[in-house]
């Protein structure tokens, strides 16, 4: 069976090697001497600043709407926070869990991220936050929701789960926003095991936030915030240091991987339409077909050839019923019900490649 995605296991000699150091130190938790290594040659890697560590994405998202006060409540009123319904759950989950009410606004029909035009109509009084998404990878219009942000006194907090690696304009597509979150699951590009990070804009929201991540002990006899376990480990941190050590020969296979697909797609199946200035990092590759029929179809036919594809993002957010969502939201509810991620990961082989590529052609020819 080809699966859509497959964790990147990087060299085993080099893994030992740090696992030999972990126990010669005795240290497993509580800011090792690893996780400050890792998070040093990220924040070199990404050109970027204020990075933190943490256990997961999805607490990396929570930590980053406490550490900016976006959980913050006034008496009688919910915070709420606008994003997008074209995402992975926890994106919107996070924000309801820690008491603040998604509040969708609809995607662009092109790069299927968050349509700056559909913001300002949903914001209210009881709006703390813009969380964008940068889709796939793709980069949002930064610019414009910063203005929007700016004009609002809004905090913005991109989930760049999807982004590691990602340059806009010659930059790191993760210096945008009051923060910008990454996920190391196993199955994304960069990946820890299980695990993520917080980039900040400023200083002093990465020192609250080290606060948190760790209970809200500062010092032996010391509790200064309102805190949570959300710290990394330094098997964690062992196994990041091998993958980046491995990073552009991961990356080279995984564009020679995306570029066959292009090949194959580009006249025939909607791709996502991307800015110029993006410098992408291959991590998915996404295709949108012409009915919801079609691509379920497609899928069907792949499982049926030992091939998995993935309905990513499926069902549009809206749509679920413990999110609490009023309106739909029609080009991400279109979007959502068409797309398929087809499989893409280092060490797909051309022959897998041209059988799915095969595959898709004859099914949506015929």
């Amino acid at each position: 069976m080809i699966p859509v995605t497959k964790p990147y296991f990087p060299s085993r000699e080099k893994l030992d090697k740090y696992l030999d150091g972990i126990y010669e130190r005795q240290w497993l938790t509580n800011n090792g001497q690893l996780v400050q290594e890792l998070a040093q040659r990220l924040e070199h890697y990404l050109g970027v600043e204020n990075l933190l560590l943490v256990s997961n994405g999805t607490l990396a998202l929570q930590i980053a709407y406490r550490a900016l006060g976006v959980s913050d409540a006034t008496p009688g009123a919910q915070p709420e926070a606008i994003t997008t319904p074209f995402t992975f759950i926890a994106t919107a989950s996070s924000l309801k869990w820690d008491g603040v009410q998604p509040v969708f606004a609809d995607i662009d029909p092109n790069t299927w991220c968050l349509n700056p035009a559909n913001i300002e109509a949903a914001i209210t009084a009881n709006t703390r936050a813009i969380v964008p998404v940068h889709v796939f990878g793709n980069a949002c219009d930064v610019e414009a929701i910063a203005t929007i942000a700016e004009t609002h006194k809004l905090k913005v907090i991109y989930d760049g789960c999807h982004a590691f690696g990602v340059n806009y304009k010659g930059e790191s597509l993760l210096n945008h926003g009051d923060a910008a979150t990454l996920s190391f699951h196993a199955t994304k590009l960069f990946h820890t095991g299980e695990g993520g990070a917080i980039i900040f804009k400023r200083k002093e929201d990465l020192e609250r936030a080290k606060k948190m991540i760790n209970f809200g002990i500062t010092g032996p006899e010391s509790i200064e915030e309102l805190g949570i376990n959300a710290k990394m480990n330094e098997l964690q941190a062992a196994m990041g240091l091998c993958v980046l050590d491995e990073m552009e020969e991961n990356l080279t296979a995984r564009a020679a991987v995306w570029h066959r697909y292009e090949q194959a797609f580009s006249k025939t199946l909607q791709l996502q339409a991307k800015p110029e200035a993006l410098e992408y990092n291959y991590a998915y590759f996404p295709v949108v077909f012409q009915s919801e029929e079609q691509a379920v179809q497609v899928a069907a036919t792949l499982k049926e050839n030992g091939v998995l594809a993935r309905r990513y993002f499926y069902p549009s957010l809206e749509s679920v019923e413990c999110l609490g969502a009023e309106a739909d939201q029609p080009v991400s509810m279109d979007i959502a019900s068409r797309i398929l991620c087809l499989p893409i990961y280092s060490s797909l082989s051309i022959d897998s490649i041209d059988k799915i590529t095969g595959i898709v052609t004859e099914v949506t020819n015929g």
